[in-house]
C-alpha cells in the first residue's frame, strides 16, 4: 500500500537533496556583478570626470569624518578601493581579496558612519562573505588561472 508522500517529507527526501546537487556557479557570477555594480556605482557618485569631486572631499571631512584618517586620504582611498575592487569582482579576479576589501570597506562604513543602515550593509556582507568562503564560481577568472597555473 503506497502512502502518499507528505509536503515535508518531499521536502526533506527530494527537494532538499536535489538542491544542494545544483552548482552555485550562477549564484556566485550574480553576487558578484551585484555586489561590484554597487560599489562601482557608490564610486561614480565620488568623480567628477577623472578627479575626485570637491563634494567627496567635502562629506568624507564633514559627514563621514573617520577617525584616525585624514579626510582626504579616506576618499582616495574609499573611491580608489571601490573602483578597483569592483572591476575584480566583476572579472572574478583575485576575488576571494577583492570581497575583503569591501567586506572591510563594508563594516567601517556601519560602525563609523551609517550605523542605523545595518540592513543594508548586513545584506552586503552575506554576499561578500560567500564570496571570500566559497569563491567566485566557474564563470570566473580565477578559475581559468586556476587550471592553468595547476597545469604548469
Amino acid at each position: 500500500m503506497n502512502m502518499p508522500i507528505s509536503p515535508l517529507r518531499f521536502y526533506y527526501r527530494r527537494l532538499e537533496p536535489a538542491l544542494d546537487r545544483l552548482p552555485v556557479d550562477l549564484v556566485a557570477l550574480l553576487a558578484r556583478l551585484v555586489l561590484g555594480s554597487v560599489f562601482f556605482r557608490s564610486a561614480l557618485t565620488k568623480v567628477d570626470g577623472v578627479t575626485i569631486s570637491q563634494s567627496t572631499f567635502f562629506l568624507f571631512e564633514h559627514e563621514y569624518a573617520l577617525p584616525l584618517i585624514s579626510p582626504v586620504l579616506a576618499a582616495w582611498l574609499a573611491t580608489l578601493a571601490e573602483f578597483g575592487l569592483s572591476l575584480l569582482l566583476w572579472a572574478g579576479l583575485a576575488t576571494r581579496l577583492a570581497a575583503l576589501g569591501l567586506l572591510i570597506m563594508t563594516l567601517v562604513i556601519q560602525t563609523f558612519v551609517y550605523p542605523d543602515a545595518w540592513v543594508t550593509h548586513g545584506l552586503w556582507a552575506t554576499g561578500l562573505l560567500t564570496l571570500l568562503l566559497r569563491g567566485p564560481g566557474a564563470l570566473s577568472l580565477d578559475r581559468l588561472l586556476g587550471r592553468w597555473v595547476s597545469a604548469a
